[in-house]
Order: C-alpha cells, then structure tokens, then sequence
C-alpha cells in the first residue's frame, strides 16, 4: 500500500530527501521537557533514528531518520512515555515561550502556563494556513513575540500609592522609556511613553509601585520569504478571559476570511486592518 504522505505530514512525520525517510516532529510546548520524556526521546533516536535529533528554531525536537515501516513502532514507543507527535501544515503550530516569571526576574506572566493554556485550546486546529503562536514573558522580549501570527507579551498594569511613596526617585532613573517624572514633589506618569515593563514597581523600595499582570498582543507577524513585524494595535489587556477572547477572535476571522495557503499577515493586508481591529477590540470590550 502507497503511504498517505499528507496525513504523515499532518500528524508530525516529514518526507527526507532519502527514500522512504521521515523525521519526526514532536509535540513540545513552550520549550519544556520533562526528564522521562527526555530519556524516551533519546532512546527513540537511539533505536529508530541516527542517534541524534534535531532542536528546531521553534523549540520543537525532531527526531530525523525514521524508516517508513518503523513510524507505527516509534510513535506507539514514544507515546508510553507521553511523548506525542507534532503537526505541520495548514494548522496551529507548536506554541513557543520563555519561562517568564516562573523563573526570570523580568518576567511579568508566567508565559509557560499561558503557552499550555493556548496550546490546549488551538493545538492542531485546520486552517487555510499554518498559525504561530509566541508567549514572552517580559518587554525583554526574548521570544521574539512580534514574529508570530499572534504574539503574546508579559507586561505590568501599574498603580502608585501617594500615601507609601518617599519620592527617592529610583523609579524615575529605572525608568528606561523616560516615562516617570518628579517635580514639585508629584510624581507623574506618561502613559504614551510607558511600555508597561514593570521595573519602576521591581524597583520601588517602599511598594508605592504596585503591579498586576497584563498582556500585550501582537497580530500578523511573519519571518520567512516575507517578513513582517506584528501589529499591537489594543491596549493592555488586564485578563486571562479577556485574552482568549481576543485570541479567538483573531483565530476565528482567520478562519473565515484567508484564502486557502494564505498566511494571516497577507489576509489583514489583503482586506485591510480595518475589520479586523473592529472584531478584536469588540472581544476585548466583551460586546
């Protein structure tokens, strides 16, 4: 019997140049693998593959060198251990983060924990095109949220106290964006300027700064044959619901407006912004 490549490729295993050669795709969210994982991975590798795998731009692991006739075997071997194939093609890709505030002092989410939320809720959805999403964890920016088809940004919705300031002014020299400034034994606050990072509240000696979490998301990144940076174009957003509510706009009008092989930064080009900001700030508003 001839192999179904494309529901290979749908579920994680790529045709090599080499005949009847796959590598195989796995499922790795936000970077993170446990350790038992990790042993079946290299076992895998060791009794299926070369001996070795691949880490891909996309914090995925790839285990190259399946034998066509073995990939039944492998992913039943795999799949003991919690181990699960990836995806490629037309649908939502392996959701990337950075450990955020789980771990790093800078970060403002624990982008981890959103990256699992995202990847329960979208992972492997069919769509007219492949769909990234990016969580990080802080205005650092190290997972380079921008690039993504949607990007998710940690950030900090900031209050001062009056009444627990000492007017020290290390916010201000914290400050990287200029936006905090005394005079006159006030402090004010840009709200143009300010990128919402959070270091005038990591850097307050009294606590007058205080911080919840917020998320800034971006929509329509792309690298590749063309390139283009994500758009922030909401405020803040101060909730987790409120988040997925834009995500599945997002998603959703993707859906029901690209063309089939389109990725989502040519479809806003294509109809213009203008319907799309309607459909998510009208998630973020809740209406």
């Amino acid at each position: 019997m001839a192999a179904d490549y494309a529901t290979l490729k749908a579920g994680g295993f790529m045709r090599q140049k080499q005949k009847d050669m796959f590598s195989m795709r796995l499922r790795v969210v936000g970077g993170t693998v446990t350790v038992q994982q990790l042993k079946a991975i290299a076992e895998a590798a060791e009794k299926f593959g070369h001996n070795y795998v691949h880490l891909t731009s996309r914090q995925g692991v790839e285990i190259p060198f399946i034998r066509l006739e073995e990939i039944d075997e492998v992913r039943d071997f795999l799949a003991a251990s919690d181990v699960q194939p990836g995806v490629c093609g037309p649908r939502v890709r392996t959701v990337t983060a950075c450990q955020g505030g789980r771990c790093c002092p800078s970060g403002c989410i624990d982008a981890l924990e959103i990256a699992e939320e995202l990847d329960r809720r979208y992972f492997g959805r069919q769509l007219p095109h492949k769909f990234k999403f990016g969580v990080t964890g802080c205005q650092n920016n190290c997972l380079k949220a921008e690039e993504n088809d949607l990007g998710v940004k940690g950030g900090m919705v900031i209050d001062w106290k009056r009444e627990e300031c000492i007017f020290c002014g290390v916010c201000e020299k914290a400050c990287r964006r200029s936006a905090i400034e005394i005079t006159d034994g006030e402090i004010r606050l840009d709200p143009d300027k300010c990128n919402h990072c959070g270091r005038c509240v990591s850097a307050c000696p009294t606590g007058a700064w205080k911080g919840s979490e917020g998320f800034l998301v971006s929509f329509g990144g792309t690298f590749g044959n063309d390139i283009q940076k994500g758009r922030e174009i909401l405020p803040i957003i101060r909730d987790r619901e409120t988040l997925l509510r834009v995500a599945d706009a997002a998603i959703d009008y993707f859906d029901e407006n690209a063309r089939p092989g389109e990725r989502f930064a040519k479809t806003l080009q294509r109809l213009g912004w203008e319907s799309f900001t309607e459909k998510v700030l009208a998630a973020y508003d809740n209406r």
